[in-house]
């Protein structure tokens, strides 16, 4: 999956760990996330989405922080949320939503398949462990667009590894903490 990393990837790691701090980036992070999905989804479906995007995004943040405390580089954590986010979204059938196209789904599961089975997560069951403990909101599912084969927002081609935009516009190859100039 192609992601952006920056400096500021590192500053949010640090806030979510910081006390008093930590709550109100958990929180701007779940917001920020919902946005972002929220823009790509159909505009007849963005509403009807929000409440399960909020809940399932505040669960990822906590995978992202266990991923990293079981020595995930960040960009393969935040990485990591962002699978199982496209997972989410490709039961639902809400492939404009998605990042990766359809016949990436195993792959990208294969590549973190022992953090996965770790913490119970599967395609059917994106957020394993982490789902909260009275389960995620409802939302309306639009499975025909998977027969339909459109991904307005999938990014094909990167599914053997994490390749990271830099802020000068570079794709490489892997977690780039070396060339964060933080």
């Amino acid at each position: 999956m192609k992601i952006a990393q920056n400096v500021r990837h590192f500053a949010t790691k640090q806030a979510l760990t910081l006390p008093v701090v930590s709550e109100r980036m958990h929180d701007w992070l779940v917001d920020l996330h919902v946005d972002v999905f929220l823009e790509k989804a159909d505009d007849d479906h963005t509403e009807e989405r929000r409440a399960r995007l909020e809940a399932f995004f505040d669960a990822t943040i906590d995978m992202y922080l266990v991923a990293l405390q079981e020595g995930y580089a960040e960009a393969e954590a935040r990485e990591i949320t962002h699978v199982v986010g496209s997972f989410d979204f490709y039961t639902h059938g809400w492939t404009e939503m998605m990042e990766f196209p359809a016949d990436e789904v195993e792959a990208h599961y294969e590549r973190y398949r022992e953090f996965f089975d770790a913490h119970d997560i599967s395609v059917e069951n994106p957020l394993g462990e982490f789902a909260p403990a009275d389960g995620l909101p409802d939302a309306p599912a639009t499975p025909e667009k998977l027969d339909d084969g459109e991904f307005a927002n999938a990014e094909a081609g990167y599914a053997d590894d994490v390749y990271v935009k830099t802020a000068d516009g570079d794709v490489k190859k892997g977690d780039r903490t070396d060339e964060i100039d933080a």
